[in-house]
């Protein structure tokens, strides 16, 4: 038996840019940012260096409040051909389980995080999946990590799919300052799930201790809608770190310190699929629950902050258990809570 299982050579033309499509989102999130600050050190030390002083004083004196004032989407970067073979290549699917009210704001809690996000990358920040045909006049913004949008033209790249950075005050614009329709998609568990993402085991979430965005719902009037991504955690394979083990001590003193979770993960090649840093090829449903009313208050107590947390996660459970069956391919897996 072959150590190594190589991709046979008569692949159709679609699966290879699928392939490719699907590298060159995973590897600008790997080294977009050094990318980009690499291009700027150039042109520094170039004769085009008036150039790269203007872009700086442009980025980061006239245009550094954008990732926190609705960002800068682009329809054009969203509907890009090569998402659709992003798309293609798991494949994913964006499920609709009820009609949304353009007129209202939605906040969009998604589970679970998994290694990189594919199905909120897809859903949220393109139009892969067809969310504008879904739902209309609904304008989703993907919220990652602040930090994200500091590298150099990097920043740029991920504003044009609509994606701002996750503060409170960046939450806020949206939800208040944008209109009716405008809503936010944050990833609730954040980096610290990544460690329990492993292929077919029991989904493990992390809720309870996330109260910002449920206050967040309060002080906006926004409906709360809880959305699970089945497949997400099954697109990589990661080294064994039992919580408890010295490694994900390691991992999670790492992560509290920079912010980034560290796991090691690892897929398949591009020629073959015994290992490497591509996701496996295997289908993510992401599914959108039922939107969870919230009355708005500017200053909601602990006590009303917990109720609203609470219907939240039994009707994430509801969502789960609902579909687990038809889009789970380990039909026993269960959902865990912390």
């Amino acid at each position: 038996m072959a150590i190594v299982d190589f991709a046979p050579l008569r692949i159709p033309f679609y699966r290879r840019l699928q392939t490719l499509a699907v590298v060159m989102y995973y590897y600008s999130f790997y080294f977009g940012a050094l990318l980009g600050c690499a291009i700027i050190l150039l042109l520094l030390f170039s004769s085009y260096y008036p150039l790269a002083l203007l872009y700086l004083a442009w980025a980061y004196l006239y245009d550094a409040q954008t990732p926190s004032h609705g960002g800068r989407r682009s329809k054009f970067m969203r509907n890009l051909k090569v998402w659709k073979y992003f798309r293609d290549y798991f494949p994913i699917k964006l499920v609709k389980t009820v009609e949304l009210d353009p007129n209202k704001n939605y906040i969009f809690g998604y589970h679970p995080h998994g290694i990189l996000c594919a199905g909120a990358f897809a859903t949220f920040a393109t139009e892969a999946t067809d969310w504008s045909k879904t739902f209309p006049n609904i304008t989703p913004h993907l919220l990652p990590l602040l930090a994200l949008f500091k590298p150099p033209l990097f920043r740029d790249y991920i504003m044009s799919s609509g994606m701002c950075n996750v503060s409170r005050e960046s939450c806020e614009f949206i939800l208040k300052e944008k209109g009716p329709g405008n809503s936010i998609c944050i990833v609730v568990g954040g980096a610290p799930e990544a460690f329990d993402a492993h292929p077919n085991k029991d989904y493990i979430l992390i809720v309870k201790p996330r109260l910002g965005f449920i206050k967040l719902a309060l002080r906006t009037g926004s409906s709360l809608i809880p959305v699970f991504a089945f497949g997400e955690n099954n697109l990589f394979h990661q080294v064994s770190n039992s919580p408890g083990s010295m490694l994900r001590k390691i991992q999670e003193k790492i992560q509290s310190t920079i912010a980034f979770a560290p796991a090691l993960f690892y897929g398949r090649g591009i020629f073959q699929y015994t290992f490497g840093m591509i996701p496996h090829r295997r289908p993510v449903h992401v599914v959108v629950g039922q939107p969870i009313e919230v009355s708005r208050k500017e200053n909601p107590t602990y006590e009303e902050i917990k109720d609203v947390q609470t219907a939240y996660i039994e009707a994430l459970r509801s969502l789960f258990e609902e579909h687990k069956q038809m889009y789970e391919m380990n039909k026993d897996i269960k959902l865990i809570i912390n």
